[in-house]
């Protein structure tokens, strides 16, 4: 051993009689170079960072992969026999650059081909001369790098390779012979970590042996008496058995020891801001009897379901309470949470207050305003001449309204004038100003971020933070709802006014027949013929603007899915545009009817000239895109057809069809697409087809796009989703660790009793993640 590596391991034997702990930084004992790399690609920091960062599979000494399940343009590590090795030279090498070419280009090719026993890959290496003496025929190894695909072919271009330990103490890896030294662990186990480029399999196998070698101090943040509760083992067994399992019992409850930690960590940051919020006392907003709330009932022209009665009732007593009202309002399309929110605002007016509702674009911004009014009829119009004495007045404010305009809506909602405020995030500005602001209603909050909210929230000049009631009609899935809204309460609308339709939904197979499409426009001839109108919705504008990229296909800001055949190759041809649908049609199939066009790029008064003309029945078919997919209110809207359908996702879909059937007319709603049969979009577009239940779809969708980062990162390294919990498999863990972590706070935010449970939840969930949740 060098003199270096005689003091690294004097300084860790020093270390360990002292006691090393999950705060120790990784550079004092891993050295500098590799802690180094950890850091800035992994931001692995200390030993608690890289023990938490755990294999992403355990594969068998002895048992392939099987390379079947590969997906092209992922990267995949993958334990594989060598079938053979091809070398080629490719031309002259050019005096003084060396046998091996070096700066002078690509020289020499080497394919290495390895496989399972189905399926082949190849692996390209360049300018390396080694690999038919390191790797012959028959030998397993591990091979890390992204999948590509050429004709039918699956390739990896110079993957890292790493083969089992024949008793050899360094990984023995050189520059000229590439092949690190893997352990494999009882049983054959052979730990694999999530790589990046710059950091290998071998690298973090060294680093996490020699953590687990020193035996490190772990302290358990979490109360004995909730482990035996739960039957968890300690945080020590939990981090040495995920990294190094003795038998497959072991690794089961590490691995159910630490999907508790992160559960119960997201549901301390939840239950934290919950009890922070109890500490800032709001304004009660009672009901007053004889205000503006009850002249509203008493002039309503149809009956409350008992849902909206139930509901309204829990959102009146939250806002005759001294603590903010922190509220989730999730019901299916035409549920009546828009009659719901409006309640809610009257008993905050008659308390002298104000209401704001905040939509996320200018057309759902002026429907709801327009719809308001409507609803409130006399009582909205305050100021006015004739209006009753105890009506509020309704100002619109959206980025769009000209300097005047903008100017006096200023002052109605500075001065107070204003009661109930509608607009978009033109009200997150400076330079608006609220007079008593008490409740802030955010609509289709799925479209809204969490800075915006947050920024809202904060717009309290007397100190006293406003209640706030967010509302969707995307349902959201339990689990969902306990991660990422855990501290709102939540109330839920599951039952349709009376005199809503039924709506019939039907998968078109363009492709397939598309005899199905031309009798897709002979139907909404018919239902127009009867007196009725129908959308046609398009994934894209299509006037040649930027908006038009890929990627950028929505207005809401969401990316067109993709399909593709099983070899992973793109099968589909450029989405369909409103403008070049609208156009076809008026040419074509619909040529004797009305025929609107409504996308999010129209100034705002043409948006709203057609949106109103389409609502009084001047025009017969409307083309347009997402932008009607929520707030849109016309009855006598019977029928939508949607292009590319599988471009959408599942609860935009179910959002976008709840347009129709709102009247007394049943509704139908068809889903054109050229995806084939048995692809991952058709498999949507069929789910959609056989249920009219949000909820149900809402699990379906969550299933079928797997889970992402529900906290709203999308790094590398510490910043990732959560690595072992499941919102698909976990519900009862999620729910536990919700009971606990209430427990566990109590009144005391700071957590001033357990210390060490901050530090977990430091640990485990990133800072900007805790941010995500706390402005959430």
């Amino acid at each position: 051993m060098d003199a270096a590596g005689t003091a690294r391991r004097v300084r860790q034997e020093r270390r360990t009689l002292e006691q090393i702990g999950l705060d120790t930084p990784l550079k004092e004992l891993i050295g500098a170079r590799t802690a180094g790399r950890l850091a800035d690609k992994l931001e692995l920091a200390t030993v608690g960072d890289l023990l938490r960062y755990y294999p992403r599979k355990y594969d068998q000494r002895g048992r392939l992969t099987d390379l079947g399940k590969l997906v092209v343009g992922e990267r995949a590590t993958v334990w594989a026999r060598v079938v053979k090795v091809v070398e080629k030279e490719l031309g002259h090498r050019g005096p003084g650059r060396g046998a091996r070419g070096r700066g002078g280009g690509v020289k020499h090719i080497t394919k290495v081909v390895i496989g399972d026993d189905h399926r082949q890959l190849t692996c390209t290496f360049f300018n390396q001369y080694h690999w038919t003496k390191t790797l012959p025929p028959g030998t397993d190894a591990m091979f890390s790098g992204k999948i590509t695909k050429f004709q039918t072919e699956l390739q990896m271009s110079s993957p890292s390779v790493a083969i089992l330990s024949d008793g050899r103490g360094s990984d023995g890896s050189t520059e000229n012979n590439p092949i690190e030294i893997i352990e494999s662990f009882p049983g054959g186990v052979i730990p694999v970590y999530p790589l990046v480029e710059g950091v290998t399999q071998a690298v973090l196998q060294r680093s996490v042996r020699l953590l687990l070698d020193l035996g490190p101090r772990i302290e358990d943040p979490v109360p004995e008496v909730l482990l035996a509760q739960r039957g968890l083992v300690d945080l020590a067994t939990a981090l040495h058995d995920i990294h190094r399992p003795r038998t497959q019992e072991h690794l089961d409850r590490a691995k159910a020891r630490l999907r508790y930690d992160e559960a119960l960590s997201v549901q301390l940051v939840l239950a934290r801001r919950k009890a922070l919020a109890r500490e800032f006392p709001a304004e009660p907003c009672p009901r007053v009897p004889g205000g503006l709330l009850d002249a509203f009932d008493a002039n309503l022209p149809f009956e409350l379901t008992a849902g909206q009665r139930a509901v309204g009732e829990a959102i009146g007593t939250d806002l005759a309470t001294i603590h903010p009202m922190n509220r989730l309002l999730q019901g299916e399309v035409g549920s009546g949470k828009t009659v719901v929110a409006l309640r809610a605002m009257l008993q905050v007016i008659d308390s002298g207050r104000q209401a704001v509702m905040l939509a996320p674009t200018e057309v759902l911004a002026a429907q709801h305003a327009r719809s308001l009014r409507q609803v409130l009829g006399p009582l909205g119009r305050g100021g006015e001449l004739g209006a009753p004495a105890e009506s509020t007045a309704i100002t619109l404010l959206t980025g769009s309204l000209p300097a005047k305009a903008r100017k006096l809506a200023l002052l109605t909602i500075a001065s107070g004038q204003a009661g109930i405020v509608v607009g978009t995030h033109a009200l997150l500005s400076e330079g608006v100003f609220f007079a008593n602001l008490g409740l802030i209603v955010v609509d289709e909050q799925h479209r809204f971020g969490v800075e915006q909210r947050h920024a809202l929230r904060t717009k309290h000049p007397d100190g006293s933070p406003p209640h706030v009631l967010v509302m969707t009609a995307t349902p959201i899935p339990r689990t969902v709802a306990m991660t990422v809204f855990g501290d709102l309460d939540t109330s839920t609308l599951d039952e349709l006014p009376r005199g809503r339709s039924p709506i019939g939904t039907t998968v078109v197979p363009a492709a397939e027949k598309p005899a199905w499409v031309e009798r897709a426009w002979q139907r909404i001839r018919e239902e127009v013929g009867k007196g009725h109108q129908a959308y046609v919705v398009c994934p894209k504008i299509g006037d040649g603007s930027g908006e038009d990229a890929a990627g950028e296909l929505f207005e809401d800001g969401s990316v067109a899915e993709t399909d593709s055949d099983a070899e992973g190759e793109s099968t589909r041809r450029a989405p369909l545009a409103v403008t070049q649908v609208a156009a076809m049609l008026r040419d074509g199939p619909l040529a004797d009817l009305r025929v609107g066009v409504l996308h999010g790029r129209l100034v705002p008064a043409e948006k709203d000239a057609v949106m109103t003309a389409f609502a009084a029945g001047e025009l017969d078919v409307l083309v347009a895109t997402t932008v009607i997919e929520v707030g849109v209110d016309v009855p006598n809207a019977t029928m939508m057809v949607i292009m590319d359908a599988e471009r959408f996702g599942m609860s935009q879909l179910h959002q976008l069809r709840g347009r129709v059937g709102r009247g007394s007319a049943p509704g139908i709603c068809l889903l054109v697409t050229e995806s084939p049969e048995g692809t991952p979009g058709r498999f949507r577009l069929a789910a959609v087809a056989a249920t009219t239940d949000g909820f149900e779809l809402a699990e379906a969708d969550l299933e079928l796009r797997r889970e992402g980062n529900v906290l709203g990162t999308e790094q590398a390294g510490k910043s990732t989703a959560l690595r072992q919990l499941s919102l698909l498999r976990d519900r009862d863990v999620i729910e536990d660790a919700r009971t606990d972590a209430a427990g566990l706070v109590g009144d005391d935010p700071a957590m001033a009793r357990w210390p060490g449970l901050a530090d977990m939840v430091s640990a485990v969930i990133a800072e900007q993640d805790q941010d995500y949740l706390d402005k959430g």
